[in-house]
């Protein structure tokens, strides 16, 4: 048995006094060289023994034990011939030859940084091939303390990344959840993100889910696009996790100082909860505050757990609505109700009962345009006044949506849509009404005009609604993407350019980094025809105008410096768009 060095093991004689102080029986008396010796020697032979046997383990001169085994073998009265037979006839030297096979390759002219990365990436590999979860929680019962090449490994980067990969294999490992925390003291729970064992731990997740949250408030859009998808992943990981951290950001939301975002946040949770086939509808619910109106809440419950309008609900929630003493409008300002409302009024398949499509139509204006101030958490103010213009607005479009008319007969309807495409609900329906219309794969095929009416509707949706320009875009690169097998190549090719015509005019309305990405993410995997770039090039030259921006210059400037693309637009005047931009770039 093996004992600290602050302990003291209890010596044979200790033991044996105990036994004969309960032994009532007459003895007789030993010999005093039995007594003393005897048992000492059998106890000195069993730790010999123990000692000898992990002398003889493979490369055991190597292990982090070998000193207090030979500590104990020699105070149990070992001799050294042994050990040293043993320790020498099973050195085997891997970590030394792995050395010397890394210095031959630093002489052979590879680079120390690769050498090192070669070795790293096998010694992972081995890690995690062989790695015994019990094995390493054995670390800390033998020690009893941190080890020192544990805080030295989470320095690097490279061994962090294991314990994380590790930490998903095994998540009931001790050592590797002690490990995680360790990693979180450090100051390093940006990197942990998508480590479910994060979920576990209360204080880890904590300190996660503020620096992850404070990092979204302070970093922007595309900051937030990047890290959102393994930030609602963890957030989702479990129940507890999830009303949680809903809790704490629904209780943030309610400040001035960055509310809005943060409810942004709440709702992207809950959308990728949703996503997962998990019905949070109870939790949503409870923390918007519906329990003090039970009507509500089990007319929104029965329609957001089964993700569908039902017009017994929806009558219900009209009712309320349009009394003198509404509820809260948050209560149905939810996306996924919106949603629903969205696709049920400009889904050109969906079909309304008349009945029931201007309740429809009131709740979707109401959710979009009423406004209510409140002072020291009482209402004090309804604000209606667009309302109904909302509500006529929604119900235009969706009367002509439901006509179901041809690009050419729509023309005589331009000016009521460009008219109701200023208020931004509508817009969002018309960017999903136009989806429908041109995902039809005869929509192309049978319009003649060059740039159909449908496509033309979205230059004025980017006009009027800059936060619809992500939908935009989305939109347009699947059209873009899009092979129209039906059509003849050339034909494609003008349909891309005229696609390719409504990305500009995105460009000039703002949304300029993300168009340019995109079309240079087409020109770097060559999988787009390189006249269409340079249609894209050419247009560009068009509407811009110096001084640009760095970030914008590093991402077109390659596209201009391309032969290919710029080679047949050069021209020798004295006003080259081409020059002119270059020169322009470097000022």
């Amino acid at each position: 048995m093996d004992y600290d060095d602050d302990e003291e093991a209890p010596s044979f004689w200790e033991q044996d006094d105990d036994v004969e102080d309960t032994d009532t029986l007459p003895q007789e008396p030993e010999s005093p060289i039995e007594s003393d010796h005897e048992p000492e020697e059998v106890d000195h032979q069993a730790v010999q023994t123990e000692c000898l046997e992990l002398f003889g383990s493979k490369d055991f001169i190597m292990e982090p034990g070998i000193f207090p085994n030979l500590q104990r073998y020699f105070q149990a009265g070992g001799g050294p011939e042994p050990v040293v037979q043993l320790l020498s006839d099973n050195y085997r030297a891997v970590a030394q030859t792995a050395n010397l096979l890394a210095e031959w390759l630093i002489m052979a002219g590879v680079n120390i940084t690769e050498v090192q990365k070669l070795v790293e990436e096998h010694m992972k590999k081995m890690i995690v091939r062989n790695f015994d979860p019990k094995k390493a929680d054995s670390i800390f019962t033998e020690e009893g303390q941190t080890p020192t090449w544990l805080t030295e490994m989470i320095e690097y980067p490279e061994w962090r990344a294991l314990f994380y990969q590790l930490a998903e294999v095994y998540p009931d490992c001790l050592m590797l959840n002690f490990t995680i925390k360790l990693i979180s003291d450090a100051g390093f729970q940006d990197e942990i993100k998508s480590v479910s064992t994060v979920c576990q731990q209360i204080e880890v997740f904590s300190r996660v889910l503020k620096t992850s949250v404070a990092s979204f408030l302070e970093k922007g859009e595309e900051y937030i696009k990047k890290h959102l998808p393994e930030f609602t992943n963890m957030v989702c990981h479990g129940e507890h996790t999830y009303l949680y951290t809903q809790a704490l950001l629904s209780i943030l939301a309610q400040d001035n100082r960055g509310g809005s975002q943060l409810k942004r946040l709440c709702q992207e949770i809950n959308k990728c909860a949703t996503q997962k086939g998990h019905d949070v509808t109870p939790i949503t619910l409870a923390l918007s505050g519906s329990a003090a109106y039970p009507r509500a809440c089990a007319a929104l419950s029965a329609m957001l757990s089964k993700n569908s309008l039902n017009p017994a609900d929806v009558t219900v929630l009209f009712k309320m609505y349009n009394s003198n003493d509404p509820p809260p409008v948050d209560l149905i300002r939810t996306p996924q109700l919106i949603e629903l409302l969205t696709e049920a009024l400009f889904n050109p398949n969906c079909r309304v009962n008349p009945d029931h499509k201007p309740k429809y139509i009131f709740l979707l204006s109401y959710c979009a345009s009423v406004h209510e101030t409140y002072k020291k958490g009482a209402r004090k103010s309804i604000n209606r006044d667009e309302l109904k213009q909302t509500s006529q607005a929604i119900e235009k479009v969706n009367s002509i949506i439901c006509e179901n008319k041809s690009s050419s007969d729509l023309i005589c309807e331009v000016g009521t849509l460009y008219q109701c495409i200023r208020f931004p609900v509508v817009g969002m329906g018309v960017i999903r009404w136009v989806a429908y219309a041109v995902n039809d794969s005869s929509y192309f095929k049978h319009n003649t005009d060059h740039t159909p009416l449908h496509i033309a509707l979205l230059d004025e949706v980017s006009t009027c609604h800059p936060m619809l320009h992500p939908k935009l875009l989305e939109l347009l690169i699947s059209l873009f993407e899009s092979e129209f097998k039906e059509l003849d190549v050339l034909v494609q090719l003008e349909l891309k350019k005229v696609i390719l015509d409504r990305m500009v005019h995105l460009l000039s309305r703002g949304f300029v980094i993300p168009v340019v990405s995109y079309v240079r993410q087409c020109w770097e995997t060559k999988d787009t025809d390189i006249s269409l770039i340079r249609h894209f090039v050419s247009e560009v030259l068009d509407v811009v105008a110096p001084p640009y921006t760095l970030e914008f210059v590093q991402r077109f400037l390659p596209l201009i410096e391309n032969e290919n693309i710029t080679g047949s637009i050069r021209t020798e005047a004295e006003h080259n768009p081409i020059t002119e931009f270059i020169s322009e770039s470097f000022l």
